[in-house]
């Protein structure tokens, strides 16, 4: 089957499809630049509230396909050019200014790790597994893709993850804080629809602005003044407006994004 990166959407929430089948959805190099296409489209659509991300079948991804890396990455210029595009395609995940589910089945290893990595969220499975043994194929990780790991697992799970070059289960990678939560195989897509139908409930623009003050406080810097006024911006807002008084009112609130 053609691999390809999809999407659909349902109201305001996106489904991005890793879609490799044959190869339990591991990315080629036209998959990563269709994958960052994907996610440069969904992060200028504002009519949408929340992008779930997701494996074609039952896994999510098995990470890069190994059978182009001969001639993609024959060089290291070859390889420079392709892993930029893999570390673009991730920065476009992690930067969408949407709140962003993974929602994961199976294999979730390497190139899908990274992804899932990006996340806002990740719902897993109890039989997923999760890791990066490249260790066994003689090369290290990129610096770009190995940044989000980083930050999200800490340096001590990092080095667990690719010093060892074992694969995680779900609840291993639940304990050391790799995911949001865990529920039972055939529960993960439907679990992932409900927490984005909650993040969807809420205000968009809040949404947006707390992804970005989680980003800025990871900062080794001071807020400014200016900054620190500008967190205040929702005042100014219909959306601030409109939930205040629907919650006087004692009603559900209908936020515009506005």
């Amino acid at each position: 089957m053609t691999a390809d990166i999809l999407l659909s959407r349902t109201g305001d929430i996106a489904t991005v499809t890793l879609s490799h089948p044959d190869k339990l959805n591991a990315l080629n190099a036209a998959m990563w630049r269709r994958l960052h296409e994907v996610m440069a489209q969904v992060s200028a659509d504002d009519s949408l509230r929340c992008v779930i991300l997701r494996g074609a079948g039952e896994a999510f991804a098995a990470g890069g396909d190994l059978e182009e890396f001969r001639t993609a990455r024959a060089t290291v210029d070859l390889a420079l050019a392709y892993h930029e595009a893999v570390g673009a395609a991730l920065d476009a995940i992690a930067d969408c200014p949407h709140p962003t589910v993974a929602s994961i089945l199976g294999p979730c290893v390497g190139g899908g790790l990274e992804i899932a990595c990006a996340c806002d969220l990740r719902i897993a499975g109890e039989g997923a597994k999760f890791g990066a043994p490249i260790m066994k194929l003689g090369f290290s990780m990129y610096p770009g893709e190995l940044s989000g790991l980083l930050r999200l697992a800490g340096p001590a799970v990092a080095k667990e993850i690719l010093l060892e070059g074992r694969l995680l289960t779900a609840a291993e990678a639940y304990a050391k804080g790799l995911l949001t939560r865990v529920v039972a195989d055939a529960e993960v897509f439907a679990e992932a629809q409900a927490t984005a139908a909650r993040i969807a409930s809420g205000a968009p623009l809040v949404a947006r602005w707390h992804k970005q003050w989680i980003a800025r406080l990871q900062e080794d810097r001071p807020l400014s003044e200016e900054e620190k006024r500008a967190s205040f911006a929702f005042l100014d807002s219909a959306d601030y407006a409109e939930g205040l008084a629907a919650f006087l009112e004692k009603r559900k609130p209908a936020f515009t994004g506005c």
